[in-house]
């Protein structure tokens, strides 16, 4: 283990500091806090307090208690009254079962993707119990997706190309005599719906709405599969089909292992892609990833595997909480790399807005490339 430097302990510190107030923060979250400190400079108080919204990830309506914990601590303003459990740090369990404190996760240094990470952490989850605000969602998608004609034919009476081939055998069976030409047209059927649903740490707050969102999806159209992305690729789709979405959810929770673990999008779209069954799913489907597209390490995986499965897809769309602030731009390496094979870049920072835009797959668009040079 690698002990942390003088510097670095008061970040870590704070980290633990939100832990006492009630605050869940993983140790992953610490060292992304850590670590993107180092990037900024950092030039202000200010970019740390930043740093620390983005990687530590407080729920919005606890903002302004985290902005007066972070005063009482770095600036000792104010005194604030402790009211949850106890001061221990966050157990992980690791990949080989063992539970470990957050604060002794080896420290690596990498170099591209703040708050995301290649250590692979298995959890379990629960879901809230709630009612769906996706009803609208459920009625609209089947109309609202892309379209494309079957490779089968059907039997029509008009309004088609001649059947050649029945009309011959009738010839045969009636001796010539064709009272009425047989015709044939490929009707036009929905288009593959692939999700694709990040569920690394730095995505814990969205992935309850991902996944409402997508069992919503599953209930609503008859061609949608389901993925969760982690530091292990599982399909959900099966579980999903479960009318009630408490039960669906629960299903899920059981059956994935790596929720808010670590960050692998590119090993394990590789992963999805070399399983000739699943990468059949992507082939002329919409594609939607949900993802704040943050990947560890050398990039170069997942630029790859984006543009194999954009190669397959109608449409590859790439769907990030992190476009909810208005001063956001595709400006690490990773997101720079995948841009130019992705046709859509687009706000998925709430169930509102996220589930608009899958309202609109069907309909043109400019790329995204296209789409960030006009707002650069």
């Amino acid at each position: 283990m690698t002990s942390l430097p003088r510097g670095a302990r008061p970040f870590a510190d704070f980290a633990r500091h939100l832990r006492r107030f009630g605050f869940a923060v993983a140790g992953e979250q610490a060292i992304a806090f850590m670590q993107s400190v180092t990037l900024l400079g950092p030039r202000s108080m200010e970019d740390i307090r930043q740093a620390a919204l983005a990687t530590l990830g407080p729920p919005h309506d606890r903002i302004a208690e985290f902005d007066a914990l972070f005063r009482s601590f770095f600036y000792g303003e104010a005194t604030v009254t402790v009211d949850a459990e106890s001061d221990e740090d966050t157990e992980i369990k690791d990949d080989n079962g063992v539970e470990r404190e957050g604060e002794q996760l080896e420290l690596q240094q990498e170099h591209s993707g703040e708050s995301a990470s290649p250590l692979e952490q298995l959890g379990r989850r629960t879901f809230l119990n709630e009612e769906s605000p996706l009803v609208a969602f459920r009625r609209e998608l089947p109309s609202a997706l892309p379209q494309r004609r079957s490779f089968r034919p059907v039997r029509t009476r008009s309004r088609g190309s001649l059947d050649l081939r029945r009309a011959l055998r009738a010839i045969v069976r009636a001796d010539g005599d064709v009272p009425a030409p047989p015709f044939r047209r490929r009707p036009t059927i929905s288009r593959k719906l692939l999700i694709l649903i990040d569920i690394s740490g730095s995505m814990k707050l969205h992935t309850d709405d991902y996944l409402k969102l997508a069992h919503a999806a599953v209930q609503a159209a008859d061609r949608v599969e389901v993925f969760t992305l982690g530091t292990r690729l599982t399909r959900i789709t099966r579980d999903l089909r479960v009318r009630d979405c408490a039960g669906s959810l629960e299903r899920v929770a059981a059956l994935v292992e790596d929720w808010d673990g670590g960050t692998r999008i590119g090993p394990t779209l590789s992963a999805f892609l070399s399983v000739p069954r699943f990468a059949a799913f992507a082939r002329g489907a919409a594609i939607v990833m949900l993802s704040d597209g943050l990947e560890r390490g050398d990039h170069a995986e997942l630029e790859t595997a984006i543009r194999r499965l954009g190669a397959r897809a109608f449409r590859l769309s790439l769907a990030t909480p992190l476009a909810g602030d208005p001063r956001f731009a595709p400006r690490t390496a990773a997101l720079k790399a995948i841009l130019p094979h992705l046709d859509d870049l687009v706000d998925g920072s709430s169930l509102p807005r996220l589930s608009q835009f899958m309202l609109t797959l069907a309909r043109p668009a400019p790329s995204a490339e296209a789409v960030w040079k006009r707002r650069a």
